[in-house]
């Protein structure tokens, strides 16, 4: 177990905030490391000053001799045009059979190695990305994050790639499940120090407060013993008797030590409003269909969902999970059929988007009194707000110098001091940390509402999750089974494909010799057409690329709110015309390979 990586008295700032004070830790070629630690800890700080990315103030990088390292990139690597195969091949300087064999571990299919990289959705350049760190043959990897954005099938990939992966690993993440799959230390960074911990996350939590108890019960029996010796010495050190006795008695007092317990840091804490319970069916779709003008993403949509279900829509990535909820909230209109809601449903709404489009010049307070329900006094708005880590004077600051991490959970406060029986939150644990995701768990589950969610968090779905919808293939429908037995049903997809051999193709008989002249006719204007269809799709693909890249420089530059949320609309629809344009390149493809 060979150290390839250490951190040694590290200090950093950044202006009045310290992140590392005298931090030292050490990594070693076979160790799995989960790193965690709350929203602005330094996290990434600690990932970019082990990569050589950023100087400390004091203290010292120790790297191995040995040490090969390998990290995600979060940028875009590719060269323009470049296709996957292309990519791997440049990046690792690896033969085309290897490139591959490694590229089959993440599921591949060959037809894709020989797409442009940057035609592909996000998961699949996420794809990309491993397949190139693996071929480095790294003993180290760091990886900053690396399930955002990801689907529930990909993050089961990245697991299994890092089970399988024989060197060490760093891993920062929020994801609870995906630390306890893949780390089997824990790495906690808090008050500037780093401490290591022999067990994954949960252990490493679990242990924590009963650290913390004992340390307390320790330091009670001690405070109960300092008071018997001070008294003894009081009474016995004027006596000439007993005096050698309350002298020997103070040596013992001085040797009193209390154990230090740091107290738990700032908490963010979730309380939704009572409702009443009610019975029935909250929401019903009727000939559902939805989707953008010029695509359908489903039809034929019947779900009901009643009173006090916490229903988790769940799917792939560009199957339309986001626009399934945009239809039921009502901010996308269906294109036939309807979503009827029950009497009485107040519905909130937590989308990812929201936290963009805030007001940038009122402050913290005057946001959250404009979103409190009628009747809402002052402080009650604090209390809230506190709840959430705006206290002193946080609550006075302007949006627009808000963090991410901030405006989350600013748009979350807000929607707790609305009144709503209904809650539709769109990947609500995005920007929380371990301690928070579990905070919001709990809150939902003594919410006595409804709530339709989705989330890439799988320990936050099966905590918070009491039914399950599924969006795959142009379908969404009531999925019968927990969200455990989906989780089930996608691994066993995925160890399927897996054990698959790789590279063999089934004989097929020579069409010069099996086919009379007519038939090889047809199949040539056949194969014609196909491929006629094939390029026209890639040329529809390369311009609606085009057209996104544009409309997110845009939106970078928007400083209206109505424009700015026009842009972002727009944004979202070109991003899931581009994945059902590449899932129709996928089929014509692996028709032509078939035929």
């Amino acid at each position: 177990m060979p150290v390839v990586l250490q951190l040694i008295d590290a200090h950093k700032r950044y202006g009045h905030q310290l992140l590392l004070a005298g931090a030292s830790c050490a990594l070693a070629d076979d160790q799995k490391v989960g790193l965690i630690g709350r929203n602005g800890a330094g996290k990434s700080t600690v990932c970019r000053v082990l990569l050589g990315h950023e100087e400390l103030d004091a203290g010292e990088v120790v790297r191995g001799r040995q040490l090969r390292i390998g990290y995600l990139r979060q940028h875009d690597p590719f060269r323009p045009g470049e296709t996957v195969r292309e990519f791997l091949m440049r990046d690792s300087g690896q033969p085309d059979w290897r490139c591959g064999e490694v590229a089959w571990q993440f599921q591949f299919p060959d037809a894709m190695l020989e797409r442009p990289v940057r035609e592909l959705s996000g998961g699949w350049q996420t794809r990309t990305k491993l397949a190139a760190l693996l071929l480095h043959d790294p003993n180290l990897l760091v990886l900053d994050e690396p399930t955002n954005f990801l689907d529930l099938r990909t993050q089961m990939l990245l697991e299994a790639f890092l089970r399988e992966f024989r060197g060490g690993c760093l891993i920062v993440s929020h994801d609870r499940e995906f630390l306890k799959k893949t780390c089997t230390h824990t790495l906690e960074l808090a008050r500037g120090q780093l401490t290591m911990f022999p067990g994954n996350v949960d252990a490493y939590l679990a242990n924590l407060e009963e650290r913390r108890e004992h340390d307390r019960r320790v330091n009670a029996t001690t405070l109960t013993k300092r008071r018997q010796l001070e008294t003894f010495i009081a009474k016995n050190r004027a006596k000439a008797s007993t005096a050698s006795q309350a002298k020997s008695k103070a040596k013992q007092l001085e040797r009193l030590e209390l154990i230090h317990v740091e107290g738990a840091e700032a908490t963010v804490r979730f309380h939704f409003p009572d409702v009443e319970p009610r019975q029935g069916p909250a929401a019903r779709t009727k000939q559902l269909s939805i989707g953008y003008p010029d695509r359908t993403v489903a039809r034929e949509v019947h779900v009901e969902i009643d009173h006090g279900t916490r229903v988790g829509i769940v799917g792939d990535n560009g199957q339309g999970k986001t626009t399934f909820l945009r239809t039921v909230c009502g901010s996308l209109e269906p294109l036939a059929g309807e979503v009827t809601w029950g009497f009485g449903c107040q519905v909130g709404v937590y989308a990812q988007h929201v936290y963009t489009t805030l007001p940038e010049d009122k402050t913290v307070l005057e946001y959250l009194e404009y979103q409190a329900a009628p009747g809402t006094v002052t402080q009650q708005i604090k209390d809230v707000a506190g709840s959430l880590l705006f206290s002193g004077e946080l609550i006075e600051k302007r949006i627009r110098v808000l963090s991410g991490g901030e405006r989350a959970r600013l748009v979350m406060a807000g929607l707790l001091l609305q009144r709503n029986n209904v809650l539709v939150l769109d990947e609500p644990g995005n920007h929380l940390d371990v301690e928070s995701v579990e905070a919001l768990a709990e809150a939902l589950i003594g919410y006595s509402g409804t709530v339709i969610f989705t989330s890439h968090d799988r320990h936050f779905m099966h905590r918070v999750a009491t039914h399950v919808v599924e969006v795959r293939a142009n379908r969404v429908a009531s999925y019968h089974g927990s969200y455990d037995e989906y989780v089930y049903r996608v691994q066993n997809e995925i160890d399927s494909g897996l054990r698959a051999p790789h590279g063999t193709t089934t004989p097929t008989p020579d069409a010069t010799t099996s086919h009379s002249p007519e038939d090889r006719k047809a199949r040539a204007r056949s194969d014609r057409d196909a491929q006629k269809k094939l390029k026209a799709v890639e040329r529809k693909i390369a311009r609606l690329d085009e057209e996104k890249k544009a409309t997110n420089a845009k939106l970078l530059s928007a400083t209206e709110v109505a424009e700015a949320q026009r842009l972002h609309a727009e944004v979202t629809k070109q991003a899931a015309e581009l994945a059902k344009l590449e899932e129709e390149w996928l089929e014509l493809s692996a028709e032509m390979e078939s035929a």
